[in-house]
């Protein structure tokens, strides 16, 4: 007989990076519910070496970065980018990845795995807070199955204004988008291995399962 266990297919490892912001153990549960072996951890070897890196963020952009710093978040995040490895930014988590923040006129510099920049939204009620539709684009994994769900939202910032430049040698990322008020923003991108959703998977019952099963699902 073979030994037990022999053939069962090995759970994917996630490090949801521990740099000081939000809710993490959040974060942590509904990883492991949608199937992912999960270490909460600040250790660079750990998030360089896991097959999901998942980076959160609550609060304000000038802390997060800060936060990310400390640990050398922005230099593990683009190491494993460079390698092709799949890293997933939630709320202020995707905010750092574009290149800068403006908070009550101060400016940020973020990771700029991405141009553009988050500021604070001009909707009539703002924080945008609750249960909203997105807007997504052809081809998307990120929402396969889930295209016409609502997700969960709590920001006062965004990306208001994208306008995606490339040079043709390289796929365009997929951008979805969401309506608050008057205003449309950033609620979601893909870009091969580098995935972000600006409102909360783990907050947004059975839809925000699925999109992390998605995720989790390249990892293999």
């Amino acid at each position: 007989m073979s030994p037990a266990g022999a053939g069962a297919a090995r759970r994917p490892r996630v490090v949801v990076l521990d740099y000081g912001s939000g809710n993490l153990r959040s974060a942590v549960r509904a990883v492991e519910r949608a199937g992912a072996e999960v270490t909460l951890t600040a250790d660079r070897a750990a998030a360089q070496e896991a097959d999901g890196l998942l980076v959160p963020g609550v609060g304000a952009y000038a802390a997060c970065m800060a936060g990310l710093h400390a640990v050398r978040g922005p230099e593990v995040i683009g190491r494993r980018l460079a390698g092709g490895r799949p890293v997933l930014g939630i709320c202020v988590g995707m905010q750092v990845l574009f290149a800068r923040g403006v908070e009550h006129g101060v400016e940020t510099a973020g990771c700029d795995e991405w141009p553009g920049t988050v500021e604070r939204l001009h909707a009539p009620v703002v924080p945008h807070m609750g249960w909203n539709t997105v807007e997504v684009p052809e081809g998307s994994q990120m929402f396969a199955g889930i295209a016409d769900e609502r997700f969960y939202f709590v920001h006062s910032y965004g990306v208001r204004s994208w306008e995606l430049v490339t040079d043709g040698r390289t796929r365009a990322p997929l951008v979805t988008r969401t309506i608050h008020g008057d205003e449309q923003f950033v609620s979601a991108v893909e870009n091969g291995p580098l995935w972000a959703t600006q409102f909360h998977p783990e907050k947004s019952g059975d839809a925000g399962a699925a999109l992390l099963r998605n995720w989790i699902a390249t990892l293999r």
